[in-house]
């Protein structure tokens, strides 16, 4: 384990959730290094001066501090269920992008000074994207989860937890089936067991 890489990481991260998801679907053993963003240790900015989760040293020093290099880093050296197979490079880039960017001002209207509903209104229009999608097959990319399942489906459980009743009464029965397989699966379980908060000594 001494040998392992070093993941920094905070549990409530939907970008933390895909990296720590995709290294335990490799069998990766890391290094847990469980922080909070309002308080980020020395060590950590170090070794990734922009400050964000996740941030995984490997053991030559190496530095990965971007989820989804993460993920493809973890599953090109093991993919058992063949995750790579299901990756949308261009799904992704509209979650990671324009999603993302009205999640944020839905979520955090004070903080952005945004109208809330209408963030939610272009969000939802992405989501109808999705539903559509699995309308016609289990996952975003056939029959089995994969890389797109797992990077995109944190975001869309944070955007379901910030009005559940509304996300509830929406017609997107694909999508809450797949966002409630997703989120009562072992492998999701595992990924977030709490983690005792990690505290950094002189030595790191």
């Amino acid at each position: 384990m001494a040998d392992s890489p070093i993941l920094y990481s905070f549990r409530r991260c939907p970008y933390a959730m895909r990296a720590r998801l995709a290294l335990l679907a490799s069998g990766q053993a890391v290094q847990h290094r469980e922080i909070l963003l309002r308080a980020k240790p020395a060590a950590m900015l170090a070794a990734s001066p922009k400050g964000t989760v996740p941030v995984l040293i490997l053991p030559d020093g190496r530095v990965i501090d971007e989820s989804l290099e993460i993920m493809r880093w973890a599953l090109g050296r093991h993919d058992p269920e063949a995750w790579l197979n299901g990756d949308d490079a261009a799904l992704i880039a509209i979650n990671d992008g324009p999603f993302k960017r009205h999640l944020d001002r839905y979520k955090y209207t004070e903080r952005h000074g945004s109208d809330p509903i209408a963030h939610r209104t272009e969000a939802a229009g992405l989501l109808d994207a999705l539903d559509a999608r699995l309308r016609k097959q289990a996952q975003l990319c056939g029959a089995r989860r994969g890389m797109a399942d797992m990077a995109i489906f944190p975001f869309v459980r944070q955007f379901a937890a910030v009005e559940p009743e509304w996300f509830a009464a929406r017609p997107w029965a694909a999508l809450r089936n797949w966002l409630a397989g997703h989120l009562g699966s072992d492998l999701f379980a595992r990924a977030m067991v709490r983690h005792p908060l990690w505290v950094e000594t002189e030595t790191g």
